[in-house]
């Protein structure tokens, strides 16, 4: 089977070599694409390093953007397609465990459900709130991990999914098309570990611009279905 993973990336120098380095080590995919999506410091010139297939993005456009434009490069040759998050370090080698599933047609798609480990605390869960809330107002199914950017399709759930949000709401968006056209859906627990954003000013911000994408990506859906 011909098994991709995109990778989008912003300003992750510090991180990404050695989450390809660990997908390298992956016993199922053989092809990989980093879309760094318009950093500012060295990303795409350690990818390129790893001898992976790099697409540039002159400017910042959105996670859901760099994912797009991936896509265009690998959907019509892949049987697989894996979303994974830059930051995953070696942790990334459990990536694995997100393509079993699909390889053994236990379900159409794989999301991971990340374990907790001790007392880190990220943010105060309002994110998390408004994203399972708006996947239960659109397919009246409690889902708990709409927000998990590691996941796995079998192709052709991507084709059917006619265009992605650009932004941060490109998981709830996608979480929602895949329940509403009766895919099924496994969630499948995982030791990866990425970096957890903080209770500062930096970290409100960022959650902050996240929850506003995710809003704004279920009322444009909301808008759509009362038309």
């Amino acid at each position: 089977m011909n098994i991709s993973v995109l990778i989008p990336a912003y300003n992750e120098e510090k991180r990404i070599g050695k989450t390809i380095e660990s997908v390298k080590k992956s016993r199922y995919v053989n092809h990989i694409v980093v879309i760094d999506d318009g950093s500012k410091d060295d990303t795409a010139y350690i990818a390129k390093k790893f001898g992976v297939c790099v697409i540039r993005l002159n400017t910042n456009k959105g996670k859901g953007y760099a994912l797009s434009c991936g896509l265009k490069c690998v959907t019509n040759k892949s049987d697989i397609v894996v979303f994974l998050d830059a930051d995953l370090g070696e942790s990334a080698i459990e990536v694995d465990k997100l393509i079993k599933p699909l390889i053994r047609n236990e379900c159409d798609v794989t999301i991971a459900k990340f374990k907790t480990f001790g007392n880190k605390k990220g943010g105060f869960g309002f994110v998390k709130f408004l994203s399972k809330k708006g996947v239960k107002y659109f397919t009246d199914i409690d889902f708990d991990n709409s927000l998990s950017g590691q996941r796995a399709f079998k192709v052709e759930v991507l084709k059917k999914i006619k265009k992605i949000p650009k932004k941060f709401g490109v998981e709830v968006g996608m979480t929602i098309d895949i329940l509403n056209l009766g895919y099924s859906i496994k969630q499948v627990e995982v030791d990866m570990k990425h970096r957890l954003t903080g209770r500062d000013i930096k970290g409100f911000l960022h959650r902050s611009r996240q929850f506003y994408e995710i809003l704004t990506t279920l009322l444009l859906r909301a808008l759509r279905c009362n038309k």
